[in-house]
């Protein structure tokens, strides 16, 4: 009762600062200025950025998300509101400084209502194979709730502990893209808050422009509170295998022809992709160690490597056949004989698969630098950026697969590079404060700027993926020719600049000190004993 009598009195605040705007002070959800949800809000996921909001809204359906963004939208000076879900956006790109942050998340401590009122669980319509999710929803959870039905979504991150909103913002990719395209090629629909304070269905049936707009968006037109996910059966088990190889042509030779047999039946493809590649000696006996302990040690040094990683979904009624379509699939590549490792697993494990060791490298912040690199140019990428800016140490794995443009929506705001077939080239790395000088947080953000800088000096057209940048022209050059249309859709659907300013695409129309001056008088009525 006391945190719905806490936001109810700052609705009345926001009414009498901004007479006539109609906003019911009835609430769902809970506006908080404890200071450990303000803490944690102006945390990313990397603590590279720390910008630290004046409220943290735990909201409690789509209409409290609603009647914040539009309070925020009336008012006559703003404040900016920045979306976030499980924590893991890097650069500052969930936060917002003396505004409000909406953790979307209902995993987060915090979220868990008094009032028992909570963002609805996700729905599943198994006969129509779709699964209707509220945006702060985890992945994990999605799984979780399509498994009981036999149905799972069709394309995943590697990592499930992310936010449905937060992935769809961007792209959501992993090992199946190649086969579904990203996470942002299947949804059917969304609920978007839009910087007006505007509650949408979009779809290609409704609001068409916003749908795609959101979609690899951002967070700059809307804050997805719904997304309908389309589902298929789900598959009991993976056959989970790695090869390796020595020569870098031979290695993306292999993953381009995989790819390509994305049209073909189910029993003549793998279902699953990726790639990774091994600078460290000492990591070339632990590619394997998800498999199990080896007893015949791989000997390889001085040389770079280059792992094959696929998997082959299956029923335990067709487990009869599996070993003979994998085996026909494999005739056809040219890895090193001697390197296969194969393991079995449940399906929901083999998703699952990179929590246990994102639960050990938690504490110590994970860095990342992903690419998009246009197929043309990768052999030159690794020659400049594996072999040379990154020597033969790293701290962390870094992922190299192909994807199919095909399969990816033109329309949706996500950039890529213009080829047919373009490479995804992620560093994962471990920043550590006490270790070797290579470990160091200064050292591998000063490797990331090199191969930024080597890419931009070749002439190799990357498109980030989780992009960041500080100046409008890097934005521009982002987006290429969809910066005119980016412009054009943030007029319509943000045209104060409220949403997702962590990103430093756009300034809020109104100047910070106003903000700081608006801000501080709701703060102050959070304070107060007045009922209005």
């Amino acid at each position: 009762m006391g945190n719905k009598l806490l936001l109810t009195l700052v609705i009345c605040r926001l009414i009498i600062v901004i007479p006539g705007l109609p906003i019911d002070p009835s609430v769902d959800g809970k506006l908080s200025i404890d200071p450990s949800d303000v803490e944690q809000a102006s945390l990313d996921f990397g603590l590279l950025t720390r910008r630290q909001p004046l409220a943290v809204l735990h909201p409690g359906s789509a209409q409290d998300v609603a009647r914040l963004v539009k309070a925020a939208y009336g008012s006559n000076q703003g404040f900016t509101v920045s979306a976030r879900g499980h924590g893991h956006s890097t650069n500052g790109q969930a936060q917002t400084r003396n505004g409000v942050v909406i953790q979307m998340s209902r995993s987060n401590e915090g979220s868990e209502l008094e009032s028992g009122s909570k963002p609805p669980r996700p729905r599943v319509w198994a006969r129509e194979r779709y699964v209707d999710v509220w945006g702060g929803e985890l992945w994990i959870d999605v799984l979780k709730s399509s498994l009981e039905y036999g149905l799972a979504p069709k394309s995943w991150t590697d990592y499930l502990y992310l936010s449905v909103g937060g992935t769809l913002s961007n792209a959501g990719i992993s090992g199946q893209a190649f086969n579904h395209g990203p996470q942002i090629s299947n949804v059917h629909e969304l609920d978007v808050v839009t910087g007006k304070g505007e509650l949408l269905t979009c779809s290609e049936d409704q609001n068409l422009e916003l749908f795609h707009a959101v979609l690899g968006g951002l967070g700059q037109f809307g804050i997805i509170t719904r997304a309908r996910i389309s589902l298929e059966p789900a598959p009991q088990r993976v056959r989970w295998i790695r090869v390796l190889y020595s020569d870098f042509s031979v290695f993306t030779g292999d993953q381009e022809h995989l790819i390509s047999l994305h049209a073909q039946p189910g029993h003549q493809k793998f279902d699953y992709v990726e790639g990774f590649v091994i600078l460290d000696e000492g990591l070339v006996n632990n590619w394997r160690s998800s498999f199990f302990s080896p007893q015949n040690p791989v000997i390889v040094t001085g040389r770079v490597l280059y792992c094959l990683e696929i998997a082959k979904n299956y029923h335990e009624y067709s487990a009869q056949t599996i070993d003979q379509e994998v085996e026909s699939l494999l005739k056809k590549l040219n890895f090193i004989s001697t390197s296969v490792f194969t393991t079995d697993l449940l399906y929901v494990d083999f998703l699952d698969r990179v929590h246990k060791s994102e639960l050990k490298l938690r504490s110590k912040g994970l860095w990342e630098v992903p690419h998009f690199v246009p197929k043309s140019r990768i052999a030159e990428f690794d020659e400049g950026v594996f072999k040379v800016i990154l020597g033969n140490k790293t701290s962390g794995p870094i992922l190299i697969y192909p994807m199919n443009g095909d399969k990816w929506e033109w329309r949706s705001s996500m950039v890529t590079p213009d080829e047919g077939v373009f490479y995804l080239v992620a560093l994962l790395r471990s920043a550590s404060e006490n270790g070797e000088e290579g470990q160091s947080l200064e050292y591998l953000i000063d490797q990331n700027r090199r191969i930024l800088r080597y890419c931009d000096e070749a002439g190799i057209k990357v498109k980030q993926y989780l992009p960041h940048y500080t100046r409008q022209q890097e934005w521009m050059d982002h987006f290429g020719s969809k910066w005119d249309w980016f412009c054009e859709m943030k007029r319509e659907f943000d045209p104060r600049h409220i949403l997702a300013t962590g990103q430093q695409i756009f300034t809020p129309t109104f100047s910070s000190s106003s903000d700081m001056a608006s801000m501080s008088e709701y703060q102050r009525s959070f304070k107060t004993e007045q009922i209005c």
